[in-house]
């Protein structure tokens, strides 16, 4: 359906977990007649995933939502193709399957349950009377989140007219995956980078070389130095209002520090406006036409095909959060690193 879009644009080493994926799923149709709600960013390189649900057989809807960011062109060339898209709070007449981003769509009934894309949704989901599978807790994330966000927050930056950073000052509120891609690509660009983390998790003793410091999220007072210190703060947490703080406030009005978000939710607060942060709060990565390159998400997108079709087969009764099933994440990996160019020696 999407293939005059998808070939001119993209390699096939760009996607060879999904193409797999694909013709065998085409052979097999595993998914056939079954309602599908499928809630991934929408953009051109989300199109390689709704091929693979559509050759499955399932009725696919495309879900949109005001705080997921999305390409307008492509929702109406998904609408100009016949495919439906339901708002997220729109009354919804439910699915036999939700394969959900940021737990935007955890309202609308699922038969047999929820896939959760992002660390975000993870609470909304945690006492959910369903089974759910949570793709963030995979390895296969951490291609997508350290290696290609990461990369699309420096991209965004270089658009914006920010691409020099030898000797800049970064702060980087979160080292998680996101958070560890971007202070690696900072670091290799020669910017000095400080962190701000919860170091109970142990990210007080992970410095990768030339880092100048890391620093306690509870110590206010520091963290509120640190934001004086930089030329640009970005945060990284995955948690919503992450520095919505007395102690902070002052500081993040006061600087003059150029100001990002790479999570899915707005990690300021209420105290910082919208109009104060790049890209109105939104994550900074989403401005592009191609947030993240089609090559870093592939192997995400084909677990959240694949941890959907395990619930459809191999859950029935269970509830709550399920562990990733074994031997499934090795199985895309392997494809990923035969075929793909994530992993080349040549690009």
């Amino acid at each position: 359906m999407f293939e005059d879009l998808i070939q001119p644009r993209y390699d096939e080493r760009d996607y060879p977990a999904l193409r797999q994926q694909r013709a065998e799923w085409a052979a097999a149709r595993p998914l056939a007649g079954l309602r599908v709600l499928d809630a991934t960013p929408v953009f051109r390189n989300t199109l390689p995933k709704y091929e693979v649900l559509l050759d499955a057989g399932a009725e696919l809807t495309v879900g949109r939502s005001a705080a997921v960011a999305g390409d307008p062109a492509i929702f109406d060339l998904l609408a100009a193709r016949g495919i439906p898209l339901l708002a997220a709070g729109a009354a919804s007449p439910g699915f036999d399957l939700v394969l959900d981003c940021a737990g935007r769509f955890a309202d609308a009934p699922s038969r047999h349950g929820y896939v959760e894309l992002t660390r975000t949704g993870v609470d909304i989901y945690r006492d959910v009377a369903a089974p759910v599978f949570i793709a963030d807790a995979s390895e296969i994330k951490r291609i997508e989140t350290s290696l290609g966000t990461g990369d699309g927050f420096f991209r965004a930056m270089t658009q914006l007219g920010h691409a020099d950073w030898p000797g800049r000052r970064l702060l980087v509120v979160g080292s998680g995956k996101v958070g560890s891609g971007i202070i690696d690509l900072a670091l290799a660009r020669g910017a000095r980078v400080q962190v701000v983390t919860d170091t109970r998790a142990g990210a007080g003793e992970w410095r990768p070389a030339g880092l100048e410091g890391v620093t306690d999220y509870r110590d206010r007072a520091a963290v509120a130095r640190l934001i004086e210190w930089a030329e640009v703060v970005v945060t990284a947490t995955g948690v919503r209002h992450a520095l919505d703080h007395p102690e902070l406030a002052g500081a993040l009005q006061r600087t003059a520090a150029l100001l990002a978000n790479m999570g899915v939710e707005d990690e300021y607060g209420p105290a910082v406006p919208a109009a104060r942060v790049l890209y109105q709060k939104q994550s900074l990565n989403f401005l592009l036409e191609e947030p993240t390159w089609l090559r870093y998400i592939d192997a995400s997108l084909a677990l959240h095909n694949a941890l959907g079709l395990e619930l459809v087969q191999r859950a029935p009764g269970a509830r709550g959060i399920l562990p990733l099933p074994p031997g499934l994440e090795a199985a895309l990996l392997e494809i990923t690193r035969r075929a793909g160019r994530v992993f080349a020696a040549t690009p």
